[in-house]
């Protein structure tokens, strides 16, 4: 007896058909690259898993904005993942708001983006592209100082400064000290004293920002060598994106889409 022969595996990363709506969170900028930026993150998450309804929200000054976003969605499942580098007010409370004026769409929050390995790497080849040497690695008057965009909230601080003792690990122990742009300190300029006053000349700026903008601009406008680009459409921000909405979402985290090796020490 013959018949339809099933297939014996799916399309490698495809979604399934009920997989909740991957939301993705940004901040939001008037610098008009920004939304290109994230538009272009977008993309590399939907080659990674055909299939997926992504959607993109704003928390402000873009378009659309969040409320926008999940009202078009109407009813069913949906996970936001924000599109922010580590805890603060806008992960505490504006995107639980949010997911609670959603209506008829169930929602989940994921966890921000960090600190987690794949930042890191992304960072890492970001100062690389820049113009970061190994030879910079060995050099007694070399540092990093990670520009973050700041935040009240005192965990904030926490999830960046384990994002400078992961990303220094990285540079072979080159110290890394985390600076900010508004609400924290040190500033940018502040930290870049401190480190030529012990004698750390050749200081690299790594940009903590999901995307171009006026922070992330500043913080390049105040490097005195190499000035990384923000983390941007890197194919592991897509990766991390992904994993986020899967650990959100119940499914399992150890998808052929993230390095095993980075899955090792993953947050």
């Amino acid at each position: 007896m013959t018949g339809t022969r099933r297939p014996t595996h799916r399309t490698r990363n495809a979604a399934r058909p009920s997989a909740p709506t991957l939301v993705a969170v940004a901040h939001g900028s008037r610098d008009p690259q920004a939304l290109r930026t994230v538009l272009e993150l977008l993309e590399l998450v939907r080659e990674l898993r055909p299939g997926l309804d992504v959607r993109l929200g704003h928390i402000e000054l873009n378009e659309p904005l969040l409320p926008a976003t999940l009202a078009g969605i109407g009813a069913g499942d949906a996970v936001l993942v924000p599109l922010l580098l580590g805890r603060g007010h806008h992960v505490r409370y504006d995107l639980p708001r949010a997911a609670a004026g959603a209506g008829a769409l169930r929602t989940r929050l994921a966890a921000p983006l960090g600190p987690h390995p794949l930042l890191v790497e992304a960072l890492y080849e970001r100062l690389v592209e820049a113009g970061w040497r190994a030879e910079d690695g060995t050099s007694r008057s070399s540092a990093v100082v990670l520009a973050a965009a700041g935040s009240r909230d005192p965990d904030s601080a926490v999830d960046a400064r384990r994002t400078a003792r992961m990303l220094s690990d990285r540079l072979g122990g080159v110290p890394v000290v985390p600076a900010y742009a508004s609400a924290a300190t040190p500033t940018v300029p502040v930290a870049l004293r401190a480190l030529a006053a012990r004698g750390r000349h050749r200081v690299a700026v790594a940009s903590y920002f999901a995307a171009p903008g006026r922070f992330a601009t500043a913080a390049a406008a105040a490097a005195p060598g190499v000035a990384a680009a923000p983390l941007g459409a890197h194919p592991a921000m897509a990766r991390l994106l992904l994993h986020r909405y899967d650990q959100a979402a119940g499914a399992a985290s150890s998808r052929e889409d993230l390095a095993r090796p980075l899955l090792m020490a993953t947050a």
